[in-house]
């Protein structure tokens, strides 16, 4: 529950990667009358995989407007703190959770349930960007923290490390620093003091500290981990997605905008193919929740049934390297 197009588009998502996986079970939170209808309804061949479909009963959902405060003093009962609590459950042998509801109140409840890595205070939403040489680039917050003090952007910068070191296995991330300009007088308060801090985390053999870069940086491939305050990333993701999906309809117009470039669109599809493909924002979709003690996966929410599967696909991903485990074995060994 919880999403911009409604449980529709999250369980024909769950369909489809239950379909495609399996060993894949997945647990529906939400109204069970509600769910078993939608599941009836789900088209052949996505119906075949229903019986790894399994419904919950959750009354309640929290508001897309809610705040974090609502969400603590009256989610307890909400779709969202039902899932929450089975990923923490011993009894209930859950992997992973998947959501594409309330931002805000996904990360208060998280840090109650299943709470915090030792040492981690606030989690980071982080996303792979697709950049150049077929490379992606971590880049956290995207929103759990708006206003980041310069010690929360240094512990940013070794969760994305961990990251990266875990799922891609880059033994020695190259980290920057999200700034206004590669200048050192440049940038906030914070922002220059936490370059302070991860240069000195730098000669302790935590990453390959950049400094600085600007937001064309994101892309360029020279770089593995982008850390910036939950503001600023959540803009620059969101901009990059709008970027994305009006280049990809550019391109197809330029083509077909003349019979020629009809003729040369028809030769060039499935270049344009994989080109709209590579760029879809849609096949990134999926934030991690870095610092929690269980992996926790933030769908964009607006994100239709193809959205929500590559959401699942990340939390398998995680599943598979053990990330929260990993991350604290890391960051055991490089925080102060």
């Amino acid at each position: 529950m919880g999403g911009d197009h409604g449980s529709r588009a999250i369980i024909h998502g769950a369909a489809r990667a239950a379909q495609e996986h399996p060993a894949l079970t997945l647990e529906l939170f939400g109204p069970r009358q509600h769910v078993m209808a939608e599941l009836s309804r789900l088209p052949q061949p996505l119906a075949a995989a229903a019986s790894r479909l399994v419904p919950r009963d959750a009354a309640h959902a929290v508001p897309p407007g809610a705040t974090a405060a609502w969400a603590l003093r009256h989610g307890r009962s909400s779709s969202m703190a039902l899932m929450l609590d089975a990923l923490s459950s011993a009894q209930c042998h859950v992997d992973a959770a998947v959501s594409a509801g309330n931002t805000a109140a996904l990360v208060a409840l998280s840090r109650r349930v299943p709470g915090m890595l030792p040492g981690i205070d606030r989690p980071a939403i982080s996303t792979a960007i697709p950049a150049r040489k077929q490379r992606t680039c971590y880049l956290l917050d995207l929103g759990a923290s708006v206003d980041s003090p310069a010690q929360r952007l240094a512990d940013f910068a070794l969760m994305g490390a961990a990251m990266a070191q875990c799922v891609d296995g880059i033994e020695y991330p190259r980290v920057a620093l999200l700034n206004v300009g590669a200048e050192a007088a440049k940038g906030s308060v914070s922002v220059r003091q936490a370059d302070v801090i991860l240069r000195r985390y730098a000669t302790q053999g935590a990453f390959d500290y950049h400094g600085y870069a600007e937001g064309g940086d994101l892309f360029g491939g020279c770089v593995d981990v982008m850390v910036c305050d939950g503001f600023v990333g959540n803009a620059v993701l969101k901009s990059s997605e709008g970027l994305a999906s009006m280049l990809v309809e550019r391109v197809q117009a330029a083509f077909e905008s003349r019979l020629s470039g009809r003729l040369a669109s028809f030769l060039a599809r499935p270049v344009l193919r994989r080109l709209k493909q590579e760029l879809d924002p849609v096949r990134y979709n999926g934030a991690s929740l870095l610092g929690l003690s269980r992996i926790v996966v933030k769908s964009h929410g607006g994100a239709h049934a193809e959205g929500f599967y590559y959401a699942i696909l990340r939390a398998m991903q995680e599943v598979e390297h053990n990330l929260p485990e990993r991350l604290a074995e890391r960051w055991q060994q490089t925080a102060p």
